[in-house]
């Protein structure tokens, strides 16, 4: 890993928790990147920067909230006028579900789109022209399981990951002439505070932690395979455990995954 993240300026959006929160552990420690944080809570950035052992000089507290997605030009700017470049965009922060499509306010469903979709790539159109200057660079955008298939009390996360798939499938093919790569990671079920934070119906926060979420993959384990993926440049990975096999079932078998996943323990 460290030859490729070497000298690099790393943008890690979701950072202050979870995922976000191990990927900067990660990079600290088996990289000299440079790291910008980001998130809505600038205590839990500078907490997260410090437990890492970063250098002054080494990140970048950013705060950022996805649905102000108006202000990215101005907030990508700040990170040029810091490090005059970015080569990598990990776009991870979002917001999850735990509703039913019927008992969800249409509010809400506007919303886990306007976060989970329009945010990301309001803000990788921002950075998009910065990388093309400097000669290319890498995207890659934390999507999940239910961007590949649909569950139960997902329904409008799942058409936010959905959606992000086929606008980062065709953000790739648009910039392979301008050496920007993009990686599509998506995650089974993680160690995270995902479900805690996720939204209900009425768009109040679920509060408790899911089973599933509770037995997921360690996020500390999780970050090395997703760096992983990164450094090898691949287009998209699923990085999980026997979720994972719902990729396959979705390709080859797509009828028995319909009826797995009525039955499925989702929360």
């Amino acid at each position: 890993m460290k030859n490729y993240f070497n000298n690099k300026v790393v943008w890690i959006t979701g950072a202050s928790s979870g995922i976000g929160e191990a990927l900067v552990h990660e990079l600290a420690a088996k990289s000299n990147a440079k790291i910008i944080l980001s998130s809505r809570n600038k205590d839990q950035l500078n907490t997260v920067a410090q437990k890492a052992g970063l250098d002054a000089n080494r990140f970048m507290i950013l705060p950022l909230d996805l649905e102000n997605y108006k202000q990215m030009p101005d907030i990508v700017t700040q990170v040029i006028e810091k490090f005059g470049k970015i080569d990598i965009l990990i776009n991870n922060a979002g917001l999850s579900q735990r509703s039913l499509a019927m008992e969800t306010d249409i509010e809400v469903d506007k919303r886990l789109i306007e976060v989970d979709f329009i945010g990301t790539v309001a803000l990788t159109k921002s950075v998009l022209p910065y990388m093309v200057r400097n000669g290319g660079g890498h995207i890659a955008v934390v999507s999940s399981m239910m961007g590949i298939f649909g569950a139960p009390m997902r329904s409008s996360y799942a058409a936010a990951k959905h959606a992000l798939h086929g606008f980062f499938d065709s953000l790739r093919a648009e910039l392979y002439t301008k050496n920007i790569i993009v990686t599509i990671i998506c995650p089974g079920f993680v160690q995270t505070n995902i479900s805690i934070n996720a939204v209900t119906g009425s768009g109040s926060l679920q509060g408790t932690m899911d089973d599933a979420t509770m037995k997921g993959m360690p996020a500390d384990i999780f970050a090395g395979k997703m760096l992983s993926a990164i450094r090898k440049k691949k287009n998209q990975a699923s990085i999980g455990g026997q979720e994972v096999m719902g990729t396959y079932l979705k390709r080859f078998f797509p009828d028995l995954l319909a009826k797995i996943v009525r039955k499925a323990k989702v929360v």
